[in-house]
């Protein structure tokens, strides 16, 4: 009983540290269906997430951020919404606008379905954390939120009290729409839809997803490697379960102007090589850029963790100490980062959509299969 009173005493003071994260690695489940999610409802979902009708301004949909041509996110840095022109890196504000490209950088929305997903933990999607600071949760919450926004999708046209509802009202008056959803167009019902569409944009078999399931070929001996280097390194410490992310909030030294805190969620390790740039900011262009930043920040923990001064720096994850990756270690992790990528995803593009408004990236159809 002494020594307990001891820790807790000790954990009170930041003497002790708290247990280390659960930090195994696993598959993907094959599926993140619901059993509400009739192929009429993704059908429906797809239409919407491709139809600028949803937007204020009615220039800009959910793919004009997050398409298939750039990993189903945008290629850039941070992204341009409202009163832009174009797609992906090219994408550029109209003449005269004003709009000022946003904050934070667009994450793909390739396997977002599995956001929270831990290993050995129930998973309910209800509770799936969204946005780089988690201040969401649920598909469905987080689909209606950039309609909203001014940046995103509201522009100057109407009030953020509006935007929904008059979304809605746009959907009523095309007949098309109606039809589709058989029944009242309402706001749950647009969301249930399109969050129905994004929970089948997933990549449950990646060499690693086979590899993890048993096929010991899935990954060559390079890759098998980098894992282990990942794992010795401490990645996991944060990178872990089937997402390769924890999902929680971590102080890796990036600021952010609307952050005091410089805390930002973990992001997954899937995808990267059709996701570039990296980090909230997309600063880094590179995974070569990354591994590099950490090295430096192997630097800086050593000295704001251990006792050095830090008036002038922002403070760190103390997980941050636990970690030991080396110069010689970037070839073997970047092995097996390769092996979380895949390119069997959905990568179609609806030729039209109900309200006849030009649909993100052309009227072609993008298909790898």
């Amino acid at each position: 009983m002494k020594s307990c009173i001891a820790w807790l005493l000790a954990l009170s003071m930041g003497l002790a540290e708290e247990p280390l994260p659960n930090t195994k690695i696993e598959a993907l489940p094959r599926s993140a269906a619901l059993p509400t999610d009739t192929p009429a409802k993704v059908a429906l979902g797809r239409l919407l997430f491709f139809d600028p009708i949803l937007s204020a301004t009615r220039d800009i949909a959910c793919a004009t951020c997050h398409h298939p041509q750039h990993g189903w996110a945008d290629g850039r840095p941070t992204p341009l919404g409202v009163h832009a022109t174009g797609i992906g890196p090219t994408r550029q504000l109209v003449k005269n606008a004003e709009f000022m490209s946003l904050r934070r950088n667009t994450p793909t929305i390739l396997n977002v379905a599995f956001n929270g997903i831990e290993s050995d933990k129930p998973f309910d999607p209800a509770q799936a954390p969204m946005f780089w600071d988690n201040r969401m949760q649920s598909l469905e919450a987080q689909a209606l939120a950039p309609i909203r926004q001014r940046e995103e999708m509201r522009g100057d046209a109407c009030s953020e009290v509006e935007a929904v509802p008059l979304m809605i009202e746009r959907l009523k008056a095309i007949p098309e729409y109606v039809k589709l959803f058989a029944t009242e167009i309402t706001s749950e019902r647009v969301a249930q839809a399109i969050a129905a569409y994004e929970r089948t944009l997933i990549t449950p078999d990646t060499p690693f997803d086979r590899f993890m399931r048993g096929d010991e070929s899935a990954m060559s001996r390079e890759q098998q490697h980098g894992m282990e280097v990942f794992q010795k390194a401490g990645c996991v410490l944060c990178h872990n379960g089937p997402m390769l992310s924890d999902f929680k909030l971590h102080a890796i030294g990036l600021g952010d102007s609307t952050s005091q805190r410089h805390e930002f969620r973990t992001p997954t390790l899937r995808n990267l090589k059709h996701t570039a740039p990296y980090f909230h900011h997309g600063g880094n262009l590179s995974l070569e850029e990354v591994l590099f930043f950490y090295d430096r920040l192997m630097d800086q923990a050593a000295e704001t963790l251990e006792g050095g001064d830090t008036s002038t720096l922002p403070p760190l994850d103390p997980l941050l100490r636990k970690m030991n990756m080396l110069p010689e270690d970037h070839a073997p992790i970047a092995a097996f980062l390769e092996a979380l990528n895949s390119d069997d995803y959905d990568q179609t593009t609806p030729p039209r959509v109900p309200s006849g408004l030009p649909v993100p990236g052309g009227q072609a159809t993008h298909e790898n299969h």
